[in-house]
């Protein structure tokens, strides 16, 4: 099978590395797999597992920049020419549209995955795109997708993200004195380390968790808060903690393009979404064996079950988000056996190999249905 990915970039974050995840379980299946992007910091990444990189100028957050579509659709199409695409799989809103245009051309199935929410626009009503199929990544988006934007169920199909859990899982493996080496080339001290990997965004709740932290510094002194990501909420957030008087305890980080040397430096890990479509970073969090706090909205109540492999906290709670923290500071014993759960939870349902086998069979329905 020939699959070509649409979406907008390649730079880091959930949805390159939802690809990336696709990509290699498919190339190591047998098929071809093709990227079109408007490039970024992970091309490389992909191309070393084997996957061609197609440039396209879908440099755009808006569906209804025309320009812009157009002279993607007609590059695109032009260097589809000779290769024979069995399917397309689009993955952001614009690529949806864009999916959509170049599946006029080639005539071949077009699937389309919606990893979070999408506002309700007018555009979006009558120009909607979902393709022959819609992958929704949770019951919450499956939801979102049924009630919020009017797509028949009968066309969603629901197919969890899953992860390489072995490749998480190393984060364990890493020796105490790298491990202190890191945490000190990071910033950080001897003391435990709460931690969250998440665009820096209002929808993302770094807020709360910052606001937890000043609450939790009065019981744990030494604790210390790491905050890895970028976006636009970070002159906010370091104006926040400065007015807060923590910035001794606080470290902002870039984004990394690997995540388990960072996991690796982290005790504890905390997720306070707002809205989360299922939480990646929570994912590979869990599979590398951190106990885990998360918010109880959206996706994440698919990944934590409160008290057995993690807590869920009410989403913009900070007193809320102190007291399951110190908890698990305060319990070495159950903060153990909750990273024990979670990891066992994420390899048994949220594996790699269940998204592609179901992922799969979502592409061979299309084929079967167009064929």
């Amino acid at each position: 099978m020939n699959i070509l990915y649409l979406t907008t970039h390649l730079n880091v974050g959930g949805i390159t590395s939802y690809l990336l995840t696709l990509a290699q379980g498919f190339r190591a299946r047998g098929h071809t797999v093709y990227v079109a992007s408007s490039g970024g910091d992970s091309v490389v990444r992909f191309s070393t597992q084997g996957v061609i990189h197609i440039p396209i100028p879908i440099k755009t957050k808006s569906e209804l920049n025309i320009v812009k579509l157009g002279m993607s659709a007609f590059s695109l199409v032009r260097q589809l020419k000779h290769r024979r695409i069995d399917i397309i799989h689009s993955h952001t809103r614009v690529t949806q549209v864009l999916g959509y245009m170049v599946q006029r051309f080639i005539h071949v199935p077009h699937v389309t995955t919606c990893h979070g929410f999408f506002k309700k626009r007018f555009s979006r009503s009558i120009f909607p795109c979902w393709g022959d199929a819609a992958i929704a990544i949770s019951d919450s988006v499956k939801e979102h997708l049924i009630l919020d934007l009017g797509v028949p169920a009968r066309d969603i199909r629901l197919v969890y993200n899953g992860i390489d859990v072995s490749f998480f899982s190393a984060a364990t493996q890493i020796n105490p004195d790298e491990r202190r080496n890191m945490r000190r080339a990071a910033g950080l001290g001897d003391g435990p380390v709460i931690g969250i990997i998440a665009r820096l965004s209002d929808v993302k709740g770094h807020q709360y968790l910052i606001h937890a932290m000043k609450l939790v510094l009065g019981r744990y002194p030494h604790a210390q808060l790491l905050i890895v990501g970028e976006g636009p909420m970070e002159h906010r957030l370091v104006a926040l903690v400065r007015s807060l008087k923590i910035e001794k305890s606080v470290v902002f980080v870039p984004t990394v393009v690997g995540t388990v040397k960072t996991l690796s430096m982290i005790d504890l890990y905390v997720l306070p979404s707002l809205k989360e479509g299922l939480g990646l970073s929570l994912m590979e969090a869990m599979a590398a064996g951190i106990p885990c706090i998360g918010s109880d909205v959206g996706g994440i109540r698919n990944l934590i079950h409160n008290g057995v492999n993690g807590f869920l906290v009410r989403p913009a709670d900070p007193a809320g988000l102190a007291v399951a923290i110190q908890e698990l500071l305060s319990d070495p014993g159950k903060s153990k056996a909750m990273g024990e759960q979670a990891h066992l939870f994420i390899n048994r349902y949220f594996s790699q190999a269940e998204m592609l086998l179901r992922t799969e069979e979502v592409y061979r329905e299309c084929l079967k249905i167009k064929g």
